[in-house]
């Protein structure tokens, strides 16, 4: 095995990755989960990386949820047998999941609506294929998905399936609202209110005489928050494994638990006006400014020293194309530390999923902070 790499000998700005925080926060979910009965299918659509997939699933076959075709052709090449992909369905997209499936992997797709489902029915009955579907239920109104008390819809849609030889497997619900909460009370009735809505409508399938073996809930915020799963057979979460400064906003992780952060390179100084340069601006960072929202607003990121520890009120206030400007946070005490020309920082990142966007590879890190692997990752649809 190579020597692990030093940072100062990599190139900035690169994406690194603490692999014990990485492998903490997995095991802390997981015993959370397993605390309340449910399984845990991890959300793959922040890591887009095998080897995070491996760490965070319960088996190298799965179970997982992914957010692109792409993922999941990549994940299934990679021997994930079990897959949800959890956006809505296009019918469009149909000829590429039936390709996946093909190969062996089990890639289930979620609708809300008639339309979609008659689509799924018409292409089981040309392709012979038992396309398992869940039918995905609004869990607050936040984005997409079926009434959890609309009988009639529901009903409709699951007939639809079940008629034509495709496979109903059960309801899913994302409780979206959950983002914009703090309180750890109010994040647990979100939970719970995530879970009534599922069960409700699973009920009302099962009262109909329908299929709804997977009861699917989830979020990094409900999943952490949950205090109570009954009548829910699993729970998706993602972000959580990586952490960001929104997540750590909401309460839903610390600080010292986010896994992830940009390396950058001091490249100079306006004195003048409390600045620092560095090489990362929002090409390496992203442009998420979801903190701007919460009690803290974490400007582009949150700056560390290379040892991954917060340097007081220290952010990346603005962000140009390749520049970032690192100052104090606007109303602090806290002294600019003096950082010369050609000294690292690591910034920890807004939104976990955003920031990795940006790389093509995890630069991982050992206990001495040093790059002990890289891991490739993927983007794209």
């Amino acid at each position: 095995m190579a020597e692990p790499t030093p940072l100062h000998a990599l190139d900035t700005p690169c994406l690194l990755l603490d692999k014990a925080i990485l492998r903490g926060n997995v095991a802390r979910m997981r015993a959370h989960l397993d605390g309340l009965g449910v399984t845990l299918r991890p959300h793959l659509k922040t890591a887009k990386s095998l080897d995070v997939a491996r760490l965070a699933m319960a088996s190298p076959t799965g179970p997982a949820i992914v957010s692109t075709l792409r993922e999941a052709e990549y994940f299934a090449a990679g021997g994930v047998r079990d897959m949800i992909y959890g956006v809505g369905i296009a019918p469009a997209k149909l000829p590429r999941v039936a390709a996946i499936r093909a190969g062996g992997t089990d890639l289930a797709v979620i609708l809300d609506s008639l339309d979609q489902a008659e689509a799924v029915a018409a292409h089981a009955r040309a392709s012979g294929d038992a396309l398992p579907v869940l039918i995905e239920v609004d869990a607050d109104g936040h984005r997409s998905g079926v009434a959890p008390g609309d009988r009639d819809t529901l009903v409709a849609i699951g007939r639809t399936l079940t008629g034509s030889g495709a496979a109903l497997r059960g309801v899913m619900l994302h409780a979206g609202d959950s983002y914009a909460l703090s309180d750890p009370d109010a994040l647990a009735a979100a939970a719970e209110d995530e879970r009534v809505a599922a069960v409700t409508a699973a009920e009302i399938l099962r009262a109909a005489g329908l299929p709804c073996p997977v009861v699917s809930v989830g979020s990094t915020p409900t999943a952490r928050f949950a205090r109570d799963l009954t009548g829910i057979t699993e729970v998706r979460a993602g972000v959580f494994m990586f952490g960001d400064l929104f997540q750590a906003g909401i309460g839903a992780v610390a600080v010292a638990d986010i896994a992830v952060s940009v390396l950058a390179t001091v490249i100079g100084h306006q004195r003048a006006k409390g600045w620092i340069i560095v090489d990362a601006g929002w090409m390496a960072l992203s442009r998420d400014r979801g903190t701007a929202r919460q009690a803290v607003d974490q400007g582009y990121g949150l700056v560390c020293d290379p040892a991954g520890r917060p340097y007081p009120d220290l952010v990346v206030r603005d962000a140009n194309q390749e520049h970032g400007i690192v100052a104090v946070r606007t109303g602090s005490g806290a002294d600019l530390p003096d950082l010369p020309i050609g000294a690292q920082v690591r910034i920890l990142p807004n939104h976990a999923c955003a920031t990795g966007a940006q790389h093509d590879r995890y630069h991982v890190l050992d206990a001495d902070h040093r790059v002990a692997a890289v891991w490739p990752r993927i983007n794209g649809w």
